[in-house]
């Protein structure tokens, strides 16, 4: 079992909901409603926070579209012509 917060845990429902689907840092600011101003970087810290916590699985895990936004993919998804970027903690992908 992993102990998430109400934040991290609503950042994590809408990048299921919308599972191998790019999710803007926008979209997550505009769909998460915390009673206070939620910026990028707000998401930023919230997602680097699951990241740390481990919460993907051998299914699934949290890509970073550098400049774009994040998506969930299932183990194995394309990356529709992407290259991976540096090694980090996240996969990152840059589009050309």
């Amino acid at each position: 079992m992993i102990d998430l917060s109400a934040r991290e845990l609503g950042v994590l429902e809408v990048l299921l909901q919308r599972m191998d689907r790019l999710v803007s840092k926008e979209q997550l600011v505009n769909h998460l409603e915390w009673g206070e101003e939620v910026g990028n970087n707000d998401i930023e810290v919230y997602v680097h926070r699951l990241l740390r916590k481990k919460i993907e699985s051998s299914d699934a895990k949290i890509i970073t579209v550098r400049g774009l936004g994040y998506t969930l993919e299932k183990a194995g998804a394309a990356t529709n012509g992407a290259e991976p970027q540096s090694s980090g903690e996240a996969a990152s992908y840059h589009y050309k």
